[in-house]
C-alpha cells in the first residue's frame, strides 16, 4: 500500500481535538492556577493532587472511569442522554471532555508556577493606582505571564496530540468521529502497514521536537519576572 493511501482524516481530527482542548484548558486552567498560586486554603494540597492525578494515573484507568462516567448510566452521560438522546461516550464531545481532564496538569502547573513567580506586588501596585482586580489582571498580570501561557499552550497541545489510552477507551475507533492519529498508528501497525505508521509517527516526533524547540527558544528571550 503506497504513500497515497495515507488517510489525513485522523490528522485533521487530532488537530481539531488538540486546538479546542487547549482553548478550553486555558479558560478553565487560568482561574484554577490563579487560585492555587494565591490561596491559603487547607484544600490546596488536595486540589493540587487531583489536578496532577493524570500525570501518574495509567491512561487506561482514567479512560475506563471516564467511559463509565460518560456512558448512558453515568453521572454525566445519563443526563446528557436524557437531553440530547445519546451519551457522550464514543463521540467527539466525549473525546474533548476526556482530553480536557487528561491534559489539565500540563496547562495548570505552568500557569501556577508563573503566577507564583510574579507574586502579589504587581497587583498591589496596580491597586494603589486605582485599578480594579480585573483591570490589574488583564493589564498587568497577563503581559507578565507570556512565558507561562506559551509553555501551557504548547504542552497542552502536544500532550493532546499524543493521547492514546484515554481516547481509545472513551472514543473507540470510529473513522471521522473519534479516530485520532495515535489510534491510526496503532491500526497501521496491527495490519503491518509500517510505512504509513512510520510516516505518522515520524511526523508526530518531528512536530513535537520543533514545537518544544520553539517554546524553549522563545522562553529564553522573554524576561523572567520574580516577585
Amino acid at each position: 500500500m503506497g504513500v497515497s493511501s495515507l488517510d489525513v482524516g485522523p490528522i485533521w481530527l487530532t488537530l481539531q481535538l488538540a486546538g479546542i482542548t487547549v482553548m478550553i484548558l486555558l479558560t478553565l486552567g487560568t482561574p484554577i492556577a490563579w487560585w492555587l498560586a494565591h490561596t491559603n486554603s487547607k484544600m490546596r494540597v488536595g486540589i493540587e493532587a487531583v489536578v496532577a492525578l493524570p500525570l501518574v494515573l495509567p491512561p487506561t484507568v482514567l479512560g475506563f472511569y471516564l467511559l463509565i462516567l460518560l456512558g448512558p448510566n453515568g453521572w454525566v452521560g445519563g443526563p446528557i442522554q436524557a437531553i440530547i438522546g445519546s451519551p457522550l461516550s464514543f463521540t467527539f464531545s466525549g473525546l474533548l471532555f476526556a482530553s480536557t481532564l487528561y491534559s489539565l496538569p500540563f496547562v495548570v502547573q505552568p500557569l501556577q508556577s508563573n503566577f507564583e513567580s510574579i507574586g502579589n506586588t504587581p497587583l498591589e501596585t496596580a491597586a494603589s493606582l486605582g485599578a480594579s482586580r480585573w483591570d490589574a489582571f488583564f493589564s498587568v498580570i497577563l503581559p507578565l505571564s507570556r512565558r507561562g501561557y506559551l509553555t501551557a499552550t504548547v504542552l497542552g497541545f502536544a500532550h493532546t496530540l499524543g493521547e492514546f489510552g484515554v481516547v481509545l477507551m472513551v472514543g473507540g475507533n470510529i473513522p471521522g468521529k473519534t479516530k485520532v492519529i495515535s489510534i491510526e498508528i496503532y491500526d497501521r501497525v496491527e495490519v503491518m502497514e509500517y510505512t504509513q505508521a512510520h510516516m505518522l509517527s515520524a511526523g508526530l516526533l518531528l512536530f513535537s521536537f520543533l514545537v518544544l524547540l520553539l517554546v524553549y527558544s522563545i522562553n529564553k528571550k522573554l524576561p523572567v519576572h520574580v516577585s
